[in-house]
């Protein structure tokens, strides 16, 4: 049994997708059809940059929806392999929307709109340079919840992504970020601050997560073909209304990306096919578990290696 991946922000490299492009017309018309809803020239932004432009959030979430949609679109329609066979889908923060539009419980256009307003929401909600994001390296989950709830009068941070075994990533505000690095150095935990515009997954965000309850509530959700795994509960949807509340939850909490892993291996998952750019996700499946098939699609040669 497979389940297929989606991958979320900083999988972007500007170039993204073009082989795809060049090739196939049904590409080309889902950038088009992208660049008119928005009314944004983000098809050049993805193809020829500049790569501040593609970093930027509000352009860098829709664009890797557009180009992981596109790429499952080509191995669906023009190698007639059917990825809607998988047991689950599932995505990475911002990659959970490719999961839920490729799976159709939102149509494409509607997908691609909510993710330009989201990532305007995410970029705005702090002001710029006042919050960051730090990747703490070799420790436990547990292990950082003991040191963030030991030192919450000295410094306020949140644990964003549970990644990976030994890759957790948290968020807060720089002043708070520099006295835990601080702290972490003093315990030799290696640690590296992202290279991130705002520090998502956290409390910080409350005001994207109004902006995404109210954006959220006008759309029209449809059943769907597959289960989606949640990055708030790390286990299956079982409804749309459901789904948007947990849609709204995510903006603030972290994801449970680690745990969604081990629950789906728990529930018979042997294969993991990761759809988008990058080779992000691949990587911590792996490190999740060395055992399990990993599979990822960002070229034309890699469709070979889908053996389903």
């Amino acid at each position: 049994m497979f389940s297929v991946i989606f991958p979320g922000q900083g999988s972007q490299v500007v170039g993204m997708g073009k082989e795809f492009y060049d090739k196939f017309n049904l590409v080309k018309n889902l950038f088009a059809e992208a660049d008119e809803v928005l009314n944004l020239p983000l098809s050049k932004i993805i193809l020829e940059g500049p790569k501040e432009e593609l970093d930027l959030t509000t352009n860098t979430q829709p664009a890797i929806f557009l180009v992981s949609y596109a790429i499952f679109q080509v191995i669906k329609k023009e190698f007639n392999i059917d990825l809607n066979k998988a047991k689950f889908f599932a995505g990475h923060s911002l990659g959970e929307y490719s999961a839920i539009a490729c799976a159709r419980y939102l149509d494409f256009q509607s997908t691609i709109k909510i993710l330009k307003i989201r990532g305007d929401a995410m970029q705005n909600s702090v002001p710029n340079g006042e919050g960051g994001m730090v990747a703490v390296l070799g420790t436990t989950v547990e292990n950082i919840e003991n040191i963030l709830r030991n030192n919450k009068e000295n410094f306020i941070a949140e644990i964003a992504n549970d990644n990976s075994v030994g890759q957790i990533v948290l968020s807060g505000k720089i002043q708070d970020l520099e006295k835990l690095t601080l702290k972490l150095k003093e315990d030799k935990i290696k640690n590296i601050k992202l290279p991130v515009s705002a520090p998502f997954h956290c409390s910080l965000m409350s005001k994207a997560t109004a902006i995404m309850k109210e954006e959220l509530g006008k759309l029209k959700f449809e059943k769907g073909n597959n289960p989606l795994i949640s990055n708030i509960t790390a286990d299956e949807i079982f409804n749309a209304n459901e789904l948007k509340d947990l849609l709204v939850m995510q903006i603030e909490n972290r994801v449970r990306w680690r745990e969604s892993i081990l629950n789906m291996i728990n529930k018979g998952i042997t294969q993991f096919i990761e759809i988008g750019p990058g080779k992000i996700l691949s990587g911590l499946v792996k490190r999740i578990n060395k055992d399990v098939q990993v599979v990822s699609i960002n070229n034309l040669d890699e469709i070979k290696n889908i053996n389903i």
